[in-house]
């Protein structure tokens, strides 16, 4: 069995799949593994590194999608990769089914097997798997570190000889992995915090870490979605959340907005006024930026200045710390090749409710029933 490891193409993408140090238990039972030139010099792996660790590094891309078995991928291949992939191919990587499915639309005629990390169930089993949390813990971590860069106030309270520095006022909108990411750095920097989000059951962990955790009265509307996700709110309910957002945007230094609806464009959340309504030099983070974003002033991937506000509004913050994302996301898929390559052979058993629940397709047909509807089309006009 052939495994490749591709060099990325997406622009601004730096992640690797595989490291050097994650293929010892691969080729222990006989994997083959073929990487292309390149491929983990961002991440801080060389070609030497890759080859003293057993793999054989090429440089003909075209040979080694046409020959891999098994394609791990941190982005799906472009339609021109795809058409070279190797019939019955298993790919395996950041898909965007819910939000891209004919972007893959060469891949499933090939017929290729693929599995989005985007799928994986959230449950126990499974959590070693889970990307998505692995990229959003670095992406929480790293908006903080870009807020503090562009504020021109410190985060910590200082006490000096010339006078008390107070803290800087951060304000977190949506407590998952990256918003706790995000508290939790804020307060490791000395900042005040306080935190938003619809799920109550959220404050828990937001008052865990030493924030403030503002709770809006919803009318009874339940906010919790599968999955441990938000659900999609009614506009009366976004509209409580909001008023809170801009009397919070108004005295607050750092905003950083992390909330996301799975397959749904990101419930926006912050109106323009409540940029305009922040002290000038202040700065706000869109981390949903990849999904439209939760400002209605944002636009993804540009970074602006309104009325001396910084609104960043990046589009890949994990691509921005290389190594440590691409050591994580290697273990993520480390942990679900383990599921499909047994004894050095591909073994795919899709009654297993993590390979079910992370197949966008196999022989051309759904098989995720979240994607289904959207991928018979697709297989119909290949």
């Amino acid at each position: 069995m052939l495994l490749g490891i591709l060099k990325e193409t997406l622009a601004g993408e730096t992640r690797v799949t595989l490291l050097p140090e994650s293929l010892k238990s691969l080729l222990a039972q006989g994997v083959s593994v073929q990487v292309e030139s390149g491929a983990g010099i961002a991440a801080g792996a060389t070609d030497a590194a890759y080859a003293e660790a057993g793999a054989t590094v090429v440089t003909d891309r075209r040979l080694l999608l046409a020959t891999a078995d098994l394609l791990p991928v941190v982005n799906a291949p472009n339609s021109a990769d795809q058409r070279l992939l190797k019939a019955g191919c298993i790919v395996v990587g950041f898909l965007r089914p819910l939000e891209a499915l004919q972007a893959l639309a060469e891949a499933i005629a090939r017929p290729a097997t693929l599995f989005s990390m985007e799928l994986i169930p959230r449950i126990s089993r499974a959590q070693s798997m889970d990307a998505l949390s692995s990229m959003a813990t670095v992406a929480g971590y790293k908006a903080v570190i870009a807020a503090a860069d562009r504020l021109p106030r410190l985060f910590p309270m200082l006490m000096t000889a010339a006078g008390t520095i107070p803290p800087a006022r951060i304000f977190v909108i949506g407590a998952g992995v990256a918003g706790l990411q995000a508290i939790a750095t804020a307060r490791r920097l000395g900042a005040v915090v306080e935190a938003y989000d619809v799920r109550a059951a959220a404050g828990e962990q937001v008052r865990s870490l030493g924030a403030r955790f503002l709770d809006v009265d919803l009318g009874g509307i339940s906010a919790e979605g599968g999955g441990g996700y938000a659900a999609e709110l009614t506009e009366e309910a976004l509209d409580r959340g909001r008023d809170l957002i801009t009397r919070t945007a108004a005295h607050s230094d750092v905003i950083i907005t992390t909330a996301q609806v799975p397959g749904r464009p990101a419930p926006l959340l912050i109106r323009g006024e409540a940029i305009r309504a922040m002290r000038p030099g202040s700065v706000v983070v869109d981390l949903a930026a990849p999904a439209g974003g939760n400002c209605e002033l944002t636009r993804p991937g540009i970074e602006q200045n309104i009325d001396n506000v910084t609104l960043l509004a990046p589009l890949n913050l994990p691509a921005e710390v290389p190594v440590h994302a691409s050591q994580l996301y290697a273990r993520n898929i480390l942990n679900f090749l383990a599921l499909i390559v047994k004894n050095g052979e591909l073994t795919l058993d899709l009654k297993d409710e993590v390979l079910a629940g992370a197949c966008v397709a196999h022989n051309g047909h759904p098989v995720n029933l979240r994607v289904a509807k959207l991928l018979e089309p697709v297989a119909a006009s290949s």
